[in-house]
């Protein structure tokens, strides 16, 4: 690791799995933790979440070196691997919690997130309005440790073999 001092990210993009297991694998990241983040209640459980009713989204924080890897970069990463056009869904999922956004911690990365939604529109990379949400990082609540490192432990499952796998590939293909 270099002898820079790691930042921060926050991004949701629908289930925290799949954005936990993009993540992990970039190089220059060096943690990545699910949890809650954007809503109103304190210390929600997943349960909670689910419902809909605690306006937390599904989300990850990202700690990285930006010696190694930018914020830019991780967001391509983040915009390359869900559907930021799709309001409250990613997939099968569907609900406040699993909207798109990118929770920013200082004026720098609000301004590259809102210039970089600006490019991808401009260029037409989508069909449709991207959604996506920026808003400042408020709050961000650890989810359960049975959520933490999912796909890493559970690749065998469906899931993890239809939805998560084919992100994870796609992720090697922009590295």
């Amino acid at each position: 690791m270099s002898s820079s001092e790691n930042k921060s990210a926050t991004f949701a993009g629908g289930c925290f799995w799949c954005t936990e297991a993009v993540f992990q694998r970039l190089k220059g990241v060096t943690r990545v933790v699910s949890g809650y983040t954007g809503g109103t209640t304190k210390n929600p459980s997943y349960k909670e979440v689910c419902t809909g009713k605690t306006n937390h989204a599904e989300a990850i924080q990202v700690y990285f070196d930006p010696e190694i890897i930018s914020f830019e970069d991780l967001l391509e990463v983040f915009f390359a691997t869900h559907d930021p056009t799709t309001l409250n869904r990613q997939g099968n999922d569907e609900g406040t919690q699993y909207r798109s956004a990118v929770f920013f911690h200082s004026e720098a990365q609000k301004v590259q997130a809102q210039n970089f939604i600006k490019q991808l529109e401009d260029k037409r990379v989508f069909e449709n309005k991207i959604v996506t949400e920026i808003t400042p990082a408020s709050a961000f609540y650890q989810a359960e440790q049975e959520h933490q490192d999912y796909y890493n432990r559970n690749k065998e499952q469906p899931f993890c073999r239809m939805v998560i796998f084919p992100k994870v590939e796609k992720v090697k293909s922009l590295t």
